[in-house]
């Protein structure tokens, strides 16, 4: 199995929260994924076991928050909402999925009809090399519906990459990118973020970010010890925006910002209906855009011959080539120390 670099050692933690929440009644869940815990190696799987004993469990939550005041409910508010988003388009009758960053995500087996959609998984080879592993040890095999990609999104061109393995680029598709553009410099967000630009109209996206006034260290939201080990010691946090720098990032390549959440969003909408009294962390967001223009490059309209530019649903001019310039916050103590050698994300 390929060695993984520090920036694919971080979908455990997030699992790891994920599992153990699933021990609670559902009507007081912030978020169920009740396939989470078979997605782990088996020593977390123990650690899952364990929680099921309160103490357990809030001896976790108090490790996770110590590193980040309400990162264990801001990861699990996170994929509550992404997952709302994903049930969202398939309600819609999208039938394309690409998970960017797709880590140990659960949803292509979750929340798409296997016999209707298609998803697409991309991650960092070693990643994929485990998810396939796992895949195979709780399904017999990888399901025909799913396509497991490995990239790198800081070199390899995104596009070229998913039409090689047969996305459709002629119909909606929806987008699913959490927690990946902190570990990315500006140049391989906006790589990633022009390779969406040529995605169809109608097409959706979802993506985190973690705020730059956090990674400059103007305010710390109660976070000093994340900021210390993600963007001073290990240096794995290159990436961060304001929530007034979103529209405009997404204008320049063909989206529009149709919402942005972040703690008040998800204490509002999935805490309080839980009862529970849980703090949630305000360094990360979640950004839910749509397509409103789609770009092509002067490759994409040589290509295509001009006739995409005459379909339906398709800009006419070209525009010129597009610029190209994951606890996941979670890495509680106990996953750093134990989990950074086992095959992850």
């Amino acid at each position: 199995m390929p060695k993984r670099p520090p920036a694919a050692q971080t979908a455990l933690g997030p699992m790891v929260i994920a599992a153990c929440e699933q021990h609670l009644p559902e009507s007081q869940r912030v978020f169920s994924d009740e396939l989470a815990v078979q997605f782990l190696p088996p020593g977390l799987r123990l650690v899952v076991r364990a929680s099921r004993w309160r103490p357990v469990r809030d001896l976790l939550a108090g490790a996770t928050d110590k590193q980040a005041l309400g990162l264990w409910a801001s990861v699990l508010s996170r994929k509550r909402y992404a997952d709302d988003k994903v049930s969202e388009a398939v309600q819609a009758g999208i039938e394309q999925f690409v998970f960017l960053g797709a880590g140990l995500d659960t949803r292509a087996y979750r929340l798409m009809p296997p016999t209707d959609a298609r998803a697409f998984e991309i991650d960092l080879p070693a990643n994929i090399a485990y998810k396939r592993q796992r895949l195979e040890a709780i399904f017999g095999r990888v399901p025909d519906h799913v396509v497991l990609i490995p990239v790198d999104f800081q070199t390899d061109d995104l596009a070229d990459v998913l039409h090689a393995h047969g996305l459709d680029q002629g119909i909606p598709t929806m987008f699913v990118w959490e927690a990946v553009t902190q570990y990315l410099t500006e140049d391989g967000v906006r790589r990633t973020l022009a390779a969406l630009a040529k995605a169809a109209l109608g097409s959706r996206l979802i993506f985190t970010y973690v705020r730059k006034d956090f990674l400059d260290g103007t305010d710390f939201y109660g976070a000093e010890r994340a900021h210390q080990d993600f963007v001073v010691k290990h240096a794995v946090w290159h990436f961060g925006l304001g929530p007034d720098d979103v529209q405009s990032l997404l204008q320049e390549y063909g989206w529009a910002e149709r919402e942005q959440v972040g703690g008040q969003e998800y204490r509002a909408r999935y805490i309080r209906p839980t009862g529970r009294d849980l703090p949630v962390s305000e360094i990360e967001r979640f950004v839910y855009g749509e397509s409103v223009r789609r770009l092509l490059s002067v490759t994409d309209m040589e290509r295509d011959g001009g006739a995409a530019a005459d379909r339906p649903g398709h800009s006419r001019p070209a525009l010129g080539t597009v610029p190209a310039d994951p606890v996941q916050a979670v890495q509680a103590e106990y996953d750093h120390r134990a989990c950074d050698h086992r095959p992850r994300r």
